[in-house]
C-alpha cells in the first residue's frame, strides 16, 4: 500500500505543541508492515523511509501558516489574507498530488484539503475536525468537495461519532462515512498522579486562548479562584487578544514533554468550558489517560468523552461549576474519577496503533490493502 498523506498542521519540532497529533498518526502509518508513504506536511520530523512531497518553500510557507494560528484563524483576520491565503494552500496540494501518480491511494486531513484532488479515480479517506463543519456552511464549499470526491472509492473520517450525521447527509450518497477516534500516545498512561493534598488545589485549562475557546472560563471561576484558596494555571497559544485576570497563572504555549512531565502529575484536573465546535479534544483524551478527572461544559464533543459523574463533570451554569470543583477536590472522588477516565481511555481509542488499525479496515473497504510485508 503506497500512500499520499497530506496535512496542513506538524509540528516543527519537539518543543512545538502544534499538530503533534498528525505527527503521531504519521509515525504509525510508516512503522506498519505494509505501508509506505509519502507525505505533503509543513517542516519537522519525518519517519524514516517518508518522502516529503512539498518543496523546501511549499512547506516553509505552510510552517509560517501554523504559526500564524493556521488556515482558519487566517480566514477569520478577514482582509485580502483572508482570501488569498485559502487559495495558496490549495494551489501547493494540487501541485503536491501532480508530483506523485504513482501512489494507490490518499489519506487527506481535513475536508478542505480534498479539494484540490486530481481526477485519477483513486481512493482517498478524508478526515475530519469538529471546526471542518464550519466549512460547509460556506457558500459552494460542500459543492467543491463533493466534486473531488466523486467517481472515486471515498470514506470521510470524523474524529468523533457526532460529526458523522452532518457529514452523511451532505456526503453519505458518495462517499462512506464512519468515526475513527484518533488514539493516545502510550507515555500518558505511564504518569503517575501526585494532586496536591491540601489548599491550594492547581486546576488547568489547556487551551488556544480563543473567545469561542475559553467561554465563561474566567467569569465562572472568579469567584472561586479569586481568593486564592485554589489555583487555575493556563497554558496555550493567545490567538485572540484576550485580558487574562491577574489571579490566573497563564504560562503561554507549553509542549506535550512539559505538560507531561511537570504539569499534569501535579494538577487536580483538568477544565475546559469550550463552546468551539470540536470533534474529540486531543488534550482531553490525554488528561484522561493521565488519570486527570475533567470538569467540562456539556457539549456534543464533551459528552462523547466525560462519563458524567464517573469520569469527571458536566456543567451547564457556575453554579454547577462550583460544585463540581468542590465535589472533585475530594481526594477520594477526585482518585476514583481519574481512574475511571484513564481505563475509559485506554479502551477507546487507544493507542496510535489502534487507531492506525481503525483507518485499515477503512482501507481495505476502498479497496486498499497493504500485503503485511515491508
Amino acid at each position: 500500500m503506497y500512500l499520499y498523506f497530506s496535512t496542513t498542521m506538524y509540528p516543527r519540532n519537539a518543543s512545538d505543541f502544534r499538530g503533534v497529533f498528525m505527527r503521531n498518526v504519521l509515525f504509525a502509518l510508516a512503522r506498519t508492515p505494509g505501508v509506505r508513504v509519502v507525505a505533503f506536511t509543513p517542516p519537522g520530523e519525518l519517519p524514516p523511509r517518508v518522502v516529503q512531497a512539498a518543496t523546501a518553500e511549499e512547506s516553509e510557507w505552510l510552517g509560517s501558516l501554523v504559526e500564524a494560528g493556521g488556515i482558519s484563524h487566517a480566514m477569520r483576520s478577514g482582509g485580502v489574507r483572508a482570501l488569498l491565503a485559502p487559495v495558496r494552500m490549495l494551489k501547493m496540494l494540487a501541485q503536491g498530488f501532480r508530483r506523485h501518480p504513482e501512489v494507490d491511494a490518499y489519506h487527506i486531513n481535513w475536508l478542505q484539503s480534498a479539494i484540490p484532488l486530481p481526477s485519477d479515480g483513486k481512493p482517498a479517506l478524508v478526515t475530519v475536525l469538529g471546526n471542518d463543519l464550519r466549512l460547509l456552511r460556506l457558500p459552494t464549499v460542500a459543492w467543491w468537495i463533493r466534486r473531488a470526491l466523486r467517481g472515486r472509492p471515498a470514506a470521510i473520517c470524523p474524529n468523533a461519532q457526532w460529526m458523522v450525521e452532518p457529514l452523511q447527509r451532505a456526503f453519505g450518497d458518495i462517499a462512506y462515512v464512519e468515526a475513527v477516534s484518533f488514539g493516545i500516545d502510550p507515555h500518558w498512561f505511564g504518569i503517575r498522579r501526585e494532586p496536591p493534598s491540601d489548599a491550594p488545589q492547581r486546576w488547568l485549562a489547556v487551551s488556544r486562548l480563543t473567545v469561542e475557546k475559553l467561554g465563561p472560563l474566567f467569569e465562572w471561576s472568579a469567584p472561586m479562584f479569586a481568593d486564592g484558596q485554589r489555583e487555575l494555571h493556563l497554558y496555550g497559544p493567545m490567538e485572540q487578544e484576550v485580558e487574562i485576570p491577574s489571579w490566573v497563572h497563564y504560562h503561554g504555549p507549553a509542549a506535550p514533554s512539559q505538560l507531561a512531565e511537570e504539569v499534569f502529575p501535579h494538577a487536580t484536573g483538568l477544565l475546559t468550558l469550550s463552546r468551539h465546535a470540536e470533534g474529540r479534544p486531543q488534550v482531553m483524551l490525554e488528561a484522561m489517560a493521565a488519570g486527570l478527572p475533567i470538569i467540562a461544559s456539556r457539549t456534543e464533543a464533551h459528552s462523547s468523552l466525560v462519563d458524567d459523574g464517573v469520569t469527571g463533570m458536566l456543567v451547564e451554569d457556575e453554579a454547577g461549576f462550583a460544585a463540581a470543583l468542590h465535589a472533585l477536590e475530594d481526594p477520594e472522588r477526585n482518585h476514583d474519577a481519574g481512574a475511571a477516565a484513564r481505563a475509559r481511555v485506554a479502551c477507546d481509542p487507544g493507542t496510535w496503533d489502534d487507531c492506525i488499525g481503525r483507518y485499515r479496515t477503512i482501507y481495505a473497504r476502498l479497496g486498499v490493502a497493504g500485503d503485511g510485508n515491508d
